[in-house]
């Protein structure tokens, strides 16, 4: 019984860690562009939008983004960041207003140079056969003010297919 109470208080007043404090570089007001390729047949879309990230309990970070996205029209969406000690990764959500599914990120680690934050997550494969699929997304900062997110999707032949990238810069 000691053990499950000092696990509990040790999850309820959670102090911030290093790997905390680097999801705090998130934090403000950003501008973006995006460019999605679905396909080798299809062309390249692009689009704009905004986002605002702020800090919960300096433990988490809480994405909304507003704009439109390829294929989809006007969208809002939302991720969530955390680090949980316990896995030792980096996890976290994002749900979008174009669909119903909630997407899990688990498995997130940081790169030796602490500029890249790779998620990994499942979700339904854009083949529209109602397959699932894993997919792995990166965010990069190039600087305090500039950043970019890839997405790839784990194709049948075994390799990751890069599919989007948006690049964000710090409203000043």
């Amino acid at each position: 019984m000691e053990t499950t109470k000092t696990q509990q208080d040790s999850t309820m007043n959670a102090e911030p860690q290093k790997e905390h404090q680097w999801l705090q570089k998130l934090v403000g007001e950003w501008t973006y562009e995006i460019e999605v390729k679905m396909g080798a047949d299809r062309p390249t879309e692009k689009s704009t939008g905004t986002e605002s990230v702020r800090s919960l309990g300096r433990l988490w970070i809480l994405a909304e983004a507003q704009g439109e996205i390829p294929g989809c029209g006007e969208a809002t969406t939302m991720m969530t960041l955390g680090y949980d000690p316990q896995k030792q990764r980096y996890v976290g959500t994002w749900i979008g207003s174009m669909m119903t599914y909630l997407w899990v990120y688990e498995g997130g680690e940081l790169d030796e140079a602490e500029t890249v934050l790779t998620l990994n997550s499942e979700g339904p494969a854009m083949t529209g056969n109602e397959k699932m699929a894993k997919y792995r997304d990166a965010i990069e900062f190039e600087s305090n003010d500039r950043r970019a997110m890839t997405s790839h999707v784990l194709g049948d032949d075994g390799q990751w297919h890069h599919f989007m990238t948006a690049n964000y810069w710090r409203k000043q």
